[in-house]
């Protein structure tokens, strides 16, 4: 498809978007994530790269359909020429429509797609129709895979599985397992899976880590992520100590 074609397509997207979104209150913001003060939090969609790899299958499933179709009309056509100029607008519809649909979901797939990560949590949020959220806490997680096949290596993207405690089969192929629990997330389309996977994976240490009295290489744990203990725990666990002390000393 030409670049002008492309264009086009974007602009009438454009367009259709922001009717739903004002139609449907679709966010295009990123989800929120409780963070302790002045934890980072990092908000990301797919890469770039994503869009173009789901637009390239796109347009190869659009080719091939609207390929038997046109090869259908003009049998037709050449069959009875009457008969196939009456199906004309018959066959404009059905080979036009759909590809226009097809072509904003994919764009409305992207745009509602956002990762949002803090130092002891993930939260993945994406859906058309329907907006679903996630929420994988970093010291449940079991182990993270980046998965690559050879159309996604030659758009520079991969996917992120990442599979929680009790995680098995069943879980569903765009985010959270169904269900009362979740065992499984996908992060789809990143540019940078390797480095993210190492990334979650530090922030999986820390927080089992922290709080237990743990140290890595003779650092506290707290300065592996987030912090051990808050002041306001800190308080609560002096206003302990001290009701202990009182009880000792009135047993005494």
């Amino acid at each position: 498809m030409s670049r002008a074609a492309d264009r086009a397509c974007e602009w009438v997207y454009r367009g259709v978007w922001g009717a739903l979104a004002r139609r449907f209150r679709v966010p295009d913001e990123p989800p929120t994530l409780p963070a302790r003060p002045g934890e980072a939090i990092r908000s990301t969609r797919p890469a770039p790269g994503f869009l173009r790899y789901v637009k390239f299958k796109f347009w190869i499933v659009l080719l091939l359909i609207d390929g038997a179709l046109t090869a259908l009309w003009i049998g037709l056509l050449v069959a009875d020429l009457t008969i196939g100029l009456v199906m004309l607008p018959v066959y404009l519809a059905v080979a036009i429509v759909p590809d226009v649909v097809a072509y904003v979901a994919i764009h409305l797939r992207y745009d509602t797609t956002w990762y949002v990560f803090t130092g002891r949590s993930l939260r993945i949020r994406r859906g058309i129709w329907t907006i679903r959220e996630s929420t994988i806490t970093f010291e449940n997680v079991q182990n993270v895979a980046v998965r690559q096949g050879p159309l996604q290596r030659h758009f520079g993207i991969a996917d992120l599985h990442v599979q929680t405690a009790g995680g098995g089969g069943g879980a569903g192929p765009h985010g959270a397992q169904a269900g009362a629990a979740s065992h499984h997330g996908l992060i789809e389309g990143v540019a940078d899976a390797p480095a993210l996977r190492d990334a979650i994976m530090r922030h999986v240490t820390a927080s089992r880590s922290a709080g237990l009295g743990d140290e890595r290489d003779g650092a506290p744990a707290a300065s592996l992520g987030a912090p051990a203990l808050t002041p306001e725990h800190r308080a609560v666990l002096r206003e302990i100590r001290e009701a202990a002390r009182a009880l000792r000393a009135a047993g005494a």
